[in-house]
């Protein structure tokens, strides 16, 4: 109705030209008294005797401008579009040159409907007058320059089945849209219109079915509206649009609370850089939660509205706000961004680039130097010539969520689900969530958390468990990741996650971590006095449980180390020098492929090679043992590829 009722005062608004036509100034007695009976029949909304009485002047008095302007009013009270587009093609009949805004009006309705081929002639034609005004001229050129695309779109349609979500979620006479989702794909929080009132409500899946969504409530919801928002990949933290509040910077900013204890605190502007005068909205929260992506329509800008980036700095702060440059902004719109769990995947829509008309969806990758590439058009019939809204998608790249009233029959808003074709989907990634305790009071913990890509070596991700001692962190498809888990006066624990296959995602991973607190004496100031290294001699009674160095790796079946065992060994060499009291025996054993003799000899020859490098990089030698155990003490099944890779270790203990 909006749409229609722009044309209705752009068409008012008009100017004319010529005079080979009929209007109230020259039409004879018996027109105008037509005009009349059909002006009173709109008036007291009698449109179905109206539109008759209309027909009948028309052919009476075919070039009555006046009766044709009532004519194309009926219809967009009536919100008719096929109507409108006749009514539309009879004034211009009757008077082609009466109003230039007549073809703009004609030529967008027709593009509205999904007949750009028929839309751009009265569009062309519509820029032949002179002095038209600059935004309808941009317009009008947007949709003529968009046509081959639109019609190259419709000829090689994508895979498209949406499905509405239930009625968990889906209500008969509200709106719900902008949804976000967390990482394990269980809470999914989204925007519902009730009555000009716009709240967040969530609802958790549970046994694969969406549970009935509820109002997240106070603090979160107000009487005032609450706009787009951005849930994190743990579901613990909310960043959203709150506009004209009192102490805000601009007419909308973007606010965050946080989930402590299972309730949501009060929200806080996020404040400067992020914050400004203008317009901010429409946050998208990076998988690892350092980076936070925003739609601005802030001075200096490409356009409108453009997409801008800020990055949290190393004392928690963000940072200035980065606009995502000339690849992704255009002069018009650019909103509702939408990261992947990938971490090189962003979908966002757009009014400026190659699109169906209105607000398309767009799709775009990183590239090897970190920049963004060239976005690339969802495609139709997921993009129509109305606007489309937000879109995310699942953690496996598979299943598509946004918001539409195109499939639905009351022309409300509701959210679908759909197949995302494989051309447009993102790179997998799975998740780990874990809860980290003390080994002895099995209390949570609040440890630092470090991920570290193994393949060139770079931190991937840096964090601290919460309060209840838990994380979960997004690892995409494709690398190879190593986790450390440290606190002050605890021994570290580590992990490995191999991702570099492809198809090697499964299940996420899911982890109780016990951290071993550090035995008093080996904190000693003083180091031992130094004795002579041995490989044989069995060693006292170990003081902690084994810690697996699960990112030492070597040759394979040899004792040579990879280059890759650096960072761990590393971390073990700093966990000594810290400790100058501590001594420990480093364990290796291997899997049950070769003989007896040969498994002790690898053993015995991986734990000396772990030995060796910690002296080199100056560890006292009468601080370490080294022993061997070959095959004798597996800690999983042989017989699969798993268990033996388990099986395959190498370790520590304290003594």
């Amino acid at each position: 109705m909006r749409f229609i009722l722009l044309f209705s005062l752009l068409f008012i608004a008009s100017l004319s030209f010529g005079q080979d036509y009929m209007t109230k100034k020259n039409a004879p007695g018996k027109a105008m008294k037509a005009y009349k009976k059909i002006n009173n029949l709109y008036h007291n909304r009698d449109y179905d005797k109206a539109l008759k009485e209309c027909s009948k002047a028309l052919k009476s008095y075919p070039k009555f401008v006046t009766i044709h302007k009532l004519h194309i009013k009926l219809y967009q009270d009536l919100d008719d579009k096929a109507g409108l587009v006749k009514a539309y093609e009879g004034l211009i009949a009757a008077a082609p040159d009466y109003s230039p805004a007549a073809y703009y009006s004609l030529g967008m309705i027709k593009n509205k409907m999904g007949k750009t081929e028929e839309a751009i002639p009265h569009l062309q034609k519509y820029l032949t007058f002179p002095n038209r005004k600059e935004t309808y001229r941009k317009k009008a050129e947007l949709v003529i320059k968009n046509g081959d695309f639109v019609l190259k779109a419709k000829a090689n349609p994508v895979p498209f089945d949406p499905k509405r979500m239930g009625s968990n979620i889906n209500t008969p006479y509200y709106k719900e849209y902008l949804p976000s989702l967390t990482a394990d794909g269980t809470t999914m929080v989204y925007t519902v219109k009730e009555r000009g009132q716009e709240d967040f409500y969530v609802s958790q899946k549970i046994g694969g079915f969406w549970q009935k969504g509820t109002s997240m409530g106070a603090p979160i919801n107000t009487r005032e509206n609450e706009g787009a928002q951005s849930i994190s990949a743990d579901g613990k933290l909310l960043v959203f649009t709150a506009c004209n509040r009192r102490g805000d910077f601009g007419s909308c900013d973007l606010y965050y609370s946080t989930l402590k204890r299972g309730k949501w605190t009060k929200p806080k502007n996020i404040g400067e850089p992020i914050n400004s005068k203008a317009w901010e909205s429409q946050p998208a929260l990076s998988p690892n939660g350092q980076s936070l992506y925003f739609s601005s329509s802030r001075a200096g800008g490409k356009g409108k509205a453009d997409l801008y980036v800020s990055h949290r700095q190393p004392n928690g702060k963000w940072g200035e706000p980065i606009n995502l440059g000339d690849k992704i902004n255009t002069p018009e719109d650019e909103q509702t961004p939408f990261i992947h769990a990938d971490g090189q995947t962003m979908y966002f829509t757009s009014k400026g680039h190659p699109g169906m008309g209105g607000h398309d969806i767009y799709y775009v990758r990183k590239m090897k130097n970190g920049e963004w590439g060239t976005p690339t058009n969802l495609g139709y019939p997921i993009n129509t010539t109305s606007n489309e809204g937000s879109l995310i998608v699942s953690l496996d790249g598979v299943t598509a969520y946004y918001a539409s009233d195109q499939h639905n029959p009351l022309k409300d808003i509701d959210l679908f689900e759909f197949e995302l074709y494989e051309k447009a989907r993102p790179t997998p990634a799975t998740y780990v969530k874990a809860k980290v305790r003390d080994a002895k009071t099995k209390q949570p913990l609040k440890a630092n958390v470090d991920f570290l890509d193994i393949k060139n070596n770079q931190s991937f991700l840096k964090s601290m468990t919460d309060a209840e001692g838990e994380f979960l962190v997004c690892l995409p498809q494709g690398n190879d990741y190593a986790l450390n888990v440290n606190k002050e006066k605890y021994l570290f624990h580590s992990e490995n996650f191999a991702l570099g296959e492809a198809n090697s995602i499964k299940e996420p991973f899911i982890l109780e971590i016990f951290l071993q607190p550090i035995p008093e004496a080996a904190t000693a100031p003083a180091p031992p006095k130094p004795v002579k290294p041995s490989s044989t001699p069995a060693p006292p009674p170990p003081k902690s449980k084994p810690i697996v160095l699960k990112n030492v790796f070597f040759e394979t079946g040899s004792a040579a180390l990879k280059p890759e065992s650096r960072t761990e060994l590393n971390r073990l060499k700093q966990l000594l020098t810290e400790n100058l009291g501590m001594r420990i025996q480093i364990n290796g054993h291997t899997d049950n492929v070769g003989s007896d003799a040969s498994n002790q000899t690898l053993s015995d020859n991986r734990a000396k090679a772990v030995m060796d490098y910690l002296i080199q990089n100056g560890i006292a030698s009468g601080r370490l043992r080294s022993q061997g155990f070959g095959e004798t003490q597996p800690i999983d099944s042989n017989e699969t590829e798993i268990g033996r890779r388990n099986n395959r270790r190498t370790e520590f203990v304290v003594f």
